[in-house]
């Protein structure tokens, strides 16, 4: 059987390295006597440090790495020499990874920016050399410092999809159908429930050469939060998603009570996912062809929400869709900048003030 490819949790033990100890050394030359205690530092241990890389979309390079280890720092030497450092290591991950205690669930890391770099582990600090220890009563000192042990533990690297606009339906609502037509993504599309086994991502082409990024999400089912199905396993990539497009299709019996289902899932899920803009797409619409269907499905969508009716096979409603999306990830971004700009605002009145006191 063919495994896939997109790991999105591995489990790993990453182990900063040890500081280098100190010197206990005397100077010793000609025409020097008692040249008196010149030993060195420690150099320090590697950091374990994870870097965010765009070009990785998955953690599979990391499933078959169990254990990541950083160099230790080498010891000082004498003619107060510091030891060399210990090599970093770097962990590249994908945009979108967080870094979690296994014990705990305590969040220790999170990357979201290419090239980002954020230290996991830091490395044992390198012990003194008996030079810092001579004083006027202890001229020559035999003691110099250890290096410090480094850290060593389990960590949890989660993946959690980064996308504009993601795809939440039944299975066989036709989010991969849609996927496909919008943009250049090639995901699995047959007719039997659960297809689509990995989310997927897309970038959606838009007007002026603009564009944005749409993920499939695996079809959810009526306790999704519990386990059934394939349960929570996906979940997780929906709470990276700025905008949630409900997909229900033509043919659903309740189109309300199909949303209701999707809507109580997430929020069984995360609660907080509900806070996210919401809008309804009502796929199939090919399959459509009497007015009284028409009629009907309009008066079972959820009011106070926006939505269209498309058909991803004859390609009607797509653009009206994209221009939906769009206004609504400028709105989206309008408001988070203005809160910041008045900000800027009210620190330079405040700074007027200062000044005309």
């Amino acid at each position: 059987m063919m495994t896939s490819n997109f790991i999105d949790y591995v489990k790993i033990n990453v182990r900063s390295g040890h500081g280098g100890a100190g010197s206990t050394h005397f100077r010793r030359e000609k025409h020097v006597p008692k040249g008196g205690p010149d030993g060195g530092d420690g150099g320090r241990g590697g950091h374990i440090i994870l870097k965010g890389n765009a070009q990785h979309w998955t953690l599979l390079h990391l499933k078959y790495q169990k254990h990541i280890f950083a160099k230790d720092g080498n010891g000082g030497e004498g003619g107060r020499r510091t030891g060399a450092q210990g090599q970093d290591m770097y962990i590249e991950v994908p945009l979108g990874t967080i870094a979690k205690d296994p014990e705990t669930g305590e969040v220790l890391a999170e990357v979201t920016k290419d090239g980002q770099e954020v230290v996991l582990l830091h490395g044992g600090r390198g012990g003194l050399g008996n030079v810092h220890f001579k004083s006027s009563t202890n001229q020559a000192p035999h003691h110099s410092q250890p290096g410090e042990d480094g850290e060593d533990m389990w960590v949890v690297l989660e993946l959690k999809v980064l996308a504009d606009v993601g795809l939440v339906g039944f299975p066989n609502a036709g989010k991969s159908t849609l996927l496909s037509v919008l943009s250049a993504a090639k995901p699995e599309i047959a007719d039997y429930p659960f297809t689509t086994l990995v989310p997927n991502l897309g970038v959606v082409s838009y007007r002026d050469f603009k564009s944005f990024v749409m993920a499939d999400i695996p079809g959810i089912i009526e306790g999704a939060a519990e386990g059934k199905g394939l349960g929570t396993r996906f979940l997780r990539h929906i709470e990276r998603n700025s905008i949630l497009l409900f997909l229900i299709p033509a043919t659903a019996e309740d189109i309300t009570e199909e949303y209701r289902i999707l809507l109580n899932e997430l929020k069984e899920y995360n609660p907080a996912l509900l806070d996210k803009e919401r809008m309804i797409a009502i796929s199939k619409m090919d399959l459509v062809t009497e007015d009284e269907d028409l009629a009907r499905i309009k008066t079972q969508i959820p009011e106070n929400l926006p939505f269209v009716m498309i058909s991803s096979v004859m390609q009607q409603g797509l653009m009206e869709l994209k221009d939906m999306i769009w206004g609504s990830l400028q709105k989206a971004q309008e408001s988070f900048v203005q809160p910041e700009e008045e900000n800027e605002e009210e620190i330079q009145e405040n700074h007027d003030q200062d000044l005309a006191e």
